[in-house]
């Protein structure tokens, strides 16, 4: 008979359990992507009949639950594999090396003879923060330029602050204290970059900031040393071009001195030709083909005909 009440009794708990006040409403946690997080369950001891039961997310998951002092990790669910822990003291959840995808909602029910309750924890876990790098090209510094107003401005330096694979995070420019311009983005994964003009030769602090609700990381800007150079690209520029065109005319001029040289060579070996040419006067020996006649005479043979 009075195991038939107590039954009863637990059913009444449970039924009030799932449908009693949230007497403590929500409670947001931000931690950082690796932390160990520890949700508290506010108890100081769990006692035998209690029931302490955690749930993850909207379909309201069992993840983890105590029962009779009985300890039930529910591994079943894989992106909390090896993860979690159960303090069997106080009943508090411990989720350890936490990841992005363990962002969510966290339920706590409690229930006992002396009652029940239930808590809701918001869980936003973020990604480790990259440090901003700032980008000055050359390309993009603004030249003296005619205003509105007809009046020339002075010469400008432009900079560009950029974080790559970021979510839920903030990019500002701050110029000393003052907050100059931010743009923000929550979705996962995404790239940001924000513009900075500033006059050449301003003796200003400036930083760039990327920060979430927990954490943040700072570039600065020294304006005097990297406006300068980026004031002195055009000057670069100039005396290169200046030392490329002497390189030429230096060029042309050397190959007309080679050609001018080559040709007055190539004039002097055709005259010395024309002088070395030798003429040969024939003579012809009237004296020497008369000998040759006569010897040729005496070498005739007579012969006699019979008739």
């Amino acid at each position: 008979m009075f195991e038939a009440v107590f039954f009863c009794l637990c059913l009444l708990i449970e039924f009030k359990g799932v449908f009693g006040v949230d007497t403590d409403g929500l409670k947001s946690v931000s931690v950082m992507e690796g932390d160990s997080v520890p949700l508290h369950t506010d108890l100081t001891e769990v006692q035998r009949e209690d029931h302490i039961l955690w749930m993850f997310g909207p379909q309201e998951t069992r993840i983890a639950e105590i029962y009779k002092h009985d300890i039930d990790m529910h591994e079943n669910y894989e992106i909390f594999r090896d993860k979690l822990q159960l303090d069997d003291q106080t009943g508090s959840l411990i989720i350890r090396n936490i990841r992005i995808k363990h962002s969510g909602l966290y339920k706590l029910q409690i229930i006992s003879n002396r009652g029940n309750s239930h808590k809701r924890f918001n869980v936003t876990v973020y990604a480790h923060l990259p440090v901003p790098v700032i980008i000055n090209n050359s390309s993009i510094c603004s030249s003296s330029s005619s205003s509105s107003s007809g009046r020339s401005s002075s010469p400008k330096c432009v900079f560009q602050c950029s974080v790559v694979t970021v979510t839920h995070v903030t990019l500002s420019w701050y110029k000393g204290n003052s907050l100059l311009s931010s743009i923000s983005v929550s979705d996962l994964n995404s790239s940001l970059s924000l513009p900075l003009e500033v006059e050449y030769q301003e003796n200003n602090i400036y930083s760039c900031v990327i920060n979430n609700p927990i954490r943040n990381q700072t570039k600065h800007l020294n304006i005097t040393e990297v406006c300068q150079m980026c004031s002195d690209t055009r000057l670069h520029i100039f005396l290169s071009i200046v030392a490329i065109i002497i390189v030429l005319l230096f060029t042309a001029l050397v190959w007309r001195i080679c050609v001018s040289k080559k040709h007055k060579i190539s004039k002097q070996e055709a005259q010395t030709q024309e002088e070395e040419i030798h003429y040969s006067t024939i003579t012809f020996c009237p004296q020497s083909l008369q000998h040759e006649k006569s010897d040729e005479a005496d070498n005739i043979v007579y012969s006699r005909i019979v008739t």
